[in-house]
């Protein structure tokens, strides 16, 4: 032992005796203190790691920092730097002979979360971008590493020779971007769904794989001073497990997804399987010399997306990331020391480095930005946002230390300047970058300001299936022709449960009637089934069908995004609530009308909320015989009533389609209401009041001298002077209806619907709407309440001519092209 002990002192290693025997007390009452123990200790140091971090999280959320920087902080405040510096501390929480079993449990978390980030990425998002996402990225790591092997001399000890290793471990280390930190920001500033967000997340994922590649050369390299031959054989086989993963292990994992029955989850056994062969790849390439980590990340990427990956997400995510990985971070804190950095030339050293790689970031990518007609301040937030740092450049940081590439003082610089660079990103991309929704000028936002020969688009949105057949009915009424096609755009909406971000998938090719992998896939391919037979059995009908994967809280988005970027004129979304067996109307998911309330606040042209009820009851391309539509349109006047009159016109002319236009007329005794009578009202002066009548006179005008002789039109007039007896009149119609459209009427005040707000249930249908879809209605009849894009907006771009170039406001960065693969 005492060879042993002069060997260490010679070296400056410290040897740490302790007895393996003992993991476990035998108690309190036998004597025992529990923290002589492997277990108890571990215990308490997990424990007090999350409870510093999620304090942390708590006290750094108003200054909107990211969890990463919390779970840095935590560990830092736990080491040497903080309450470290008291020995009893140090000695009794993190003695020395704790630290292995410490760092082994941190490493098992590290390498089940990088396996996780590599089933989150989709490497077909480089695909996607093209060059574009590459040049960003390349452009940005390039500064940034010239910047990292300049300083590399002054960080340097000064006794050591210094070698490229070091120079490639600081390089790698300031001109990474932290893919999995990047993706949480873009979540939390909503511009996840945003063009420069797809842009981040692809150039990030693309820097990420690079810095993966580089660090696994630095490695192999830091682990031989004898021979370059070993660092070769390190090199060759390392790409050899990559390749065994692509041609073996996921064509395998493909196999085990395609066994698995339709709609059914993926067996335990193959979880455990996969789970299995986490391990054995980070065995593997901890073998071979490069790092553990590696493979793990690599067996993840290979991983296909589907239900798999989700289940995978589902099963390990919370565990992982909440209670193994912070402890890789308190590793990290126990190993920063920050009094190792003395005099204030270290610390303006470290400013000038946290600086000059930051700008070098930014300039880097902005020059490519502009290369591809980016503007100036988009490119300054991509430059912002891919200076992201976090777990990879700590994975970095400490495979540097462990490998005696780093030493005390740089590696502490490094962990500071990490903290600078990411904590800084969130409020300063806040400031500079406040996205505001474009409305680029097309005529065609209102099925009212639509030409009636030209293509009228519509985007239809579904949920579930049980949505389809009255769509269908309801598209197939609105009177598809030569002379005005209808062209459908289907967007599924699917809940995000597990992925680094949201997804907009077109379905270009059917599937060859390959089974589904899960039950989401198996309700797409049943809308998609049904409207592709609607396509093949009407004309004048062409449709495209696409599913929006993203969170309930920002799918307005993808809605919004993709009816501007396809310049539709119509949004239909169904209603919250469905039909019960009794009639009643019972909510499907509280989540829906959340949607539907942002879709309407924020779409880009108008918008109709359908209650479904049935539309005739039967399905005329099952039964090849022609339905008859009778179709009830109320009208009050407004906008929103103009709109509902415009389509309830254009289904009119429809062979099939029988039309009631009842107008409801203010009677003499009708008082005006004020403001106070509407609060969802601010004020309607007087000039606005006549002008929306006249609007209404003029459009009632010329749609009745325009269809005096067609007999399938009925127009009806009824006087009311309240809302009480706008009710009656209502109940007092037949219930030979199959569906009744009304306007919104949000935006205008009327005498008729006094009174009818203060019961609404839900006040997104508007008064009538309300009425009409409330579960104490006589009638069982379907309901359209359409809302009309906004005047002030159509006022100022109606005169203005369709753009030739397509919108950007949706661009294929997250559009994964559906194929039979």
């Amino acid at each position: 032992m005492d060879e042993q002990a002069s060997i260490a002192n010679s070296t400056g290693d410290t040897i740490v005796c302790y007895a393996p025997s003992m993991i476990t007390t035998n108690g309190v009452w036998q004597g025992d203190n529990p923290l002589d123990y492997s277990l108890p200790l571990f215990i308490l140091q997990l424990t007090m790691v999350v409870v510093m971090t999620r304090t942390l999280v708590f006290l750094l959320k108003p200054l909107r920092q990211p969890r990463v920087i919390s779970e840095i902080l935590g560990g830092v405040i736990l080491g040497p730097s903080v309450l470290g510096r008291s020995t009893d501390f140090a000695n009794t929480v993190f003695p020395l002979r704790s630290v292995m079993v410490l760092e082994t449990m941190a490493n098992v978390g590290l390498l089940y979360f990088l396996f996780l980030v590599g089933v989150e990425m989709d490497l077909s998002v480089i695909r996607r971008t093209g060059s574009k996402a590459m040049a960003i990225a390349v452009a940005g790591m390039i500064l940034p590493f010239s910047i990292g092997a300049a300083f590399s001399l002054q960080l340097h000890k000064t006794d050591e020779e210094l070698n490229i290793t070091y120079i490639m471990f600081l390089g790698i280390a300031l001109s990474v971007t932290a893919f999995p930190v990047l993706a949480r920001i873009l979540a939390e500033l909503k511009l996840i769904n945003s063009e420069i967000g797809r842009m981040a997340m692809a150039s990030a994922l693309f820097n990420d794989m690079c810095a993966w590649a580089l660090l696994a050369i630095a490695i192999a390299l830091s682990e031989n001073d004898t021979s370059s031959m070993a660092s070769l054989w390190v090199i060759l086989s390392s790409t050899g497990f990559v390749l065994f993963c692509i041609f073996i292990v996921r064509p395998l994992i493909s196999w085990i997804i395609r066994k698995t029955p339709e709609g059914e989850s993926i067996s335990e056994f193959y979880i455990c399987l996969i789970l299995t062969g986490v391990m054995i790849s980070g065995f593997v390439t901890d073998a071979l010399g490069t790092h553990s980590v590696f493979g793990a990340f690599v067996f993840g990427l290979v991983i296909p997306n589907g239900s798999l990956g989700v289940a995978l997400i589902e099963k390990l995510e919370d565990f992982v990331s909440g209670l193994l990985l912070p402890l890789f971070f308190a590793i990290s804190g126990l190993k920063t020391n920050v009094n190792r950095i003395e005099g204030s030339t270290s610390w303006v050293a470290i400013l000038l480095i946290t600086l000059l790689a930051f700008a070098g970031k930014i300039i880097g990518t902005l020059l490519a930005s502009i290369c591809y007609q980016m503007s100036y301040r988009e490119g300054v937030t991509l430059g912002l946002l891919m200076n992201t740092k976090g777990l990879i450049e700590m994975i970095i940081l400490n495979v540097g230390k462990d490998q005696k590439v780093l030493d005390d003082k740089t590696f502490t610089v490094m962990v500071i300047v990490a903290l600078f660079m990411t904590g800084i990103i969130t409020p300063v991309v806040t400031i500079i970058y406040r996205p505001t929704r474009r409305f680029l000028p097309y005529k065609k936002r209102t099925i009212q300001a639509s030409k009636p020969d030209s293509e009228f688009r519509v985007l239809v949105c579904i949920h579930t299936p049980r949505n389809v057949p009255t769509i269908i009915n309801l598209l197939d009424a609105s009177n598809p022709t030569k002379r005005s096609p209808i062209c459908i755009y289907v967007l599924h909406l699917v809940e995000l449960t597990g992925r680094a971000s949201a997804m907009l998938i077109v379905h270009n090719t059917r599937k060859s009637g390959r089974p589904a992998l899960n039950r989401t896939q198996a309700q797409s391919d049943h809308i998609i089934n049904a409207f592709e037979n609607y396509e093949q059995h009407v004309e004048c009908i062409s449709v495209q069908p696409l599913t929006a994967i993203s969170p309930y809280s920002t799918m307005h988005e993808d809605i919004c995004n993709l009816a501007e970027d396809k310049r539709v004129a119509f949004i239909i979304i169904p209603f919250h609530k469905q039909q019960t067996v009794d009639g009643g109307m019972e909510a499907t998911n509280p989540a829906f009308r959340l949607v539907n309330q942002n879709v309407l606040a924020n779409a880009p042209c108008s918008v109709g909320i359908l209650v479904d009820r049935g539309l005739n009851g039967s399905n005329r391309v099952a039964s090849n015989k022609e339905c008859h539509y009778n179709i009830t349109m109320l009208f009050f006047g407004g906008q929103d009533d103009r709109e509902a009159l415009s389509y309830a016109w254009r289904m009119s002319e429809n062979p099939r389609v029988s039309l009631i236009v009842m107008r409801f007329i203010a009677g003499e005794e009708a008082s005006e209401p004020t403001p106070e009578d509407n609060t969802l009202i601010a004020s309607t002066t007087e000039t606005e009041a006549d002008r929306e009548r006249k609007l209404d006179e003029e459009l009632i005008k010329e749609f009745r001298t325009k269809n005096s002789n067609n007999d399938s039109i009925s127009y009806n007039e009824k006087v009311s002077n309240n809302g009480e007896e706008t009710v009656a009149g209502i109940r007092s119609m037949d219930d030979a209806h199959d569906l009744f459209i009304v306007g919104r009427g949000e935006s205008h005040i009327s005498p008729l619907t006094a009174g009818l707000t203060d019961w609404s249930e839900c006040p997104e249908l508007g008064a009538i709407g309300d009425l009409l879809a409330s579960s104490d209605f006589a009638a069982t009849t379907s309901v359209l309440v359409v809302q009309q894009f906004g005047a002030a907006i159509m006022a100022d771009h109606g005169d203005e001519e369709d753009p030739s170039e397509p919108f950007q406001s949706l661009r294929s960065t997250n559009l994964r092209q559906h194929s039979p693969s």
